[in-house]
């Protein structure tokens, strides 16, 4: 069964593999894919070795290659729901490669941005990577709604 963990799934996986390309990391990504795909066959797996070479490639001379992996990572993503429709059994496989890739990527490609807006008396709690843990009491309650700031008193024109 295909849900929303699996497509998760397939989305840090794409988003991995897609990373990787270009950088020093690509042999085991290229390697670590090539198995996972094995299970469609030898043909599926040396299609998907192609695909991922001129992929690669097309990230290694793009002037935009931050643009270029954007672009690719779709692509990435079905082809990996897809197997992992398929096979089930290869979503231990593919978390292990992420694991395995993230761990090889230079730092500048694990660098991830975050971006949380809280507007009038909002919260946001965010965390990366991590755990947020929000006690709350007497001593830590919201603040209380800002006064309303009376009208100036006349038309509003200086005399």
């Amino acid at each position: 069964m295909f849900d929303e963990a699996m497509a998760a799934l397939a989305l840090t996986g794409a988003t991995t593999v897609v990373a990787a390309m270009a950088t020093d990391a690509w042999q085991t990504t290229r390697t670590g894919m090539g198995v996972l795909f094995r299970r469609g066959g030898p043909v599926r797996q040396e299609t998907v070795e192609a695909q991922l070479a001129g992929d690669a490639e097309l990230v290694a001379l793009d002037d935009d290659a931050e643009g270029a992996r954007r672009d690719l990572i779709p692509a990435w993503n079905r082809r990996l729901g897809a197997l992992l429709s398929q096979y089930p059994d290869a979503a231990e496989d593919l978390r292990a490669l992420i694991d395995e890739v993230r761990a090889a990527l230079p730092r500048p490609e694990q660098q991830w941005t975050q971006h949380n807006t809280a507007r009038d008396n909002g919260r946001v709690f965010a965390a990366q990577n991590g755990n947020i843990i929000v006690h709350t009491g007497p001593d830590q309650a919201a603040p209380p709604p800002p006064a309303a700031v009376p009208a100036p008193e006349g038309d509003g024109q200086a005399s």
